[in-house]
């Protein structure tokens, strides 16, 4: 009876000490391969990077974001009323799973609320990337 009390507990303190910080994953991603440019805090660099935290690109590019990770990207884009012109590198070597993992990192952090990609939806819009 002891044993499975104890299992019991462990598997409960590992259950809440991933609901507490779900994303630690995709956070470690975004600062080994993000956070150069667009900050720890997602505020993007002036006027040069954008920012990700309160992002209205987020939202109406939702769909194309994995392939925007992937492959970068080379035109100008508006953000929050801001025009961008830096060209963004893409990060080719990231899995699926590590692309989902920072994607739904930064779709819930610093404020933003946008629903997180599962990682089918995450390999879909990798096969319809458009790349040049």
């Amino acid at each position: 009876m002891r044993y499975w009390l104890i299992i019991f507990v462990c598997g409960l303190l590992g259950y809440t000490s991933c609901q507490q910080q779900p994303y630690q994953i995709g956070q470690r991603l975004y600062q080994s391969q993000c956070a150069n440019c667009h900050m720890d805090n997602g505020a993007g660099l002036g006027a040069l990077i954008p920012p990700l935290a309160g992002s209205d690109y987020l939202t109406a590019h939702r769909n194309n974001l994995p392939c925007v990770i992937r492959h970068g990207l080379a035109d100008t884009i508006v953000v929050n009323g801001q025009m961008y012109a830096e060209r963004m590198q893409g990060v080719k070597d990231l899995s699926e799973i590590q692309m989902t993992n920072v994607l739904n990192y930064i779709l819930q952090s610093w404020g933003n609320q946008i629903p997180p990609f599962t990682l089918e939806e995450v390999q879909k819009a990798l096969q319809s990337c458009k790349t040049e």
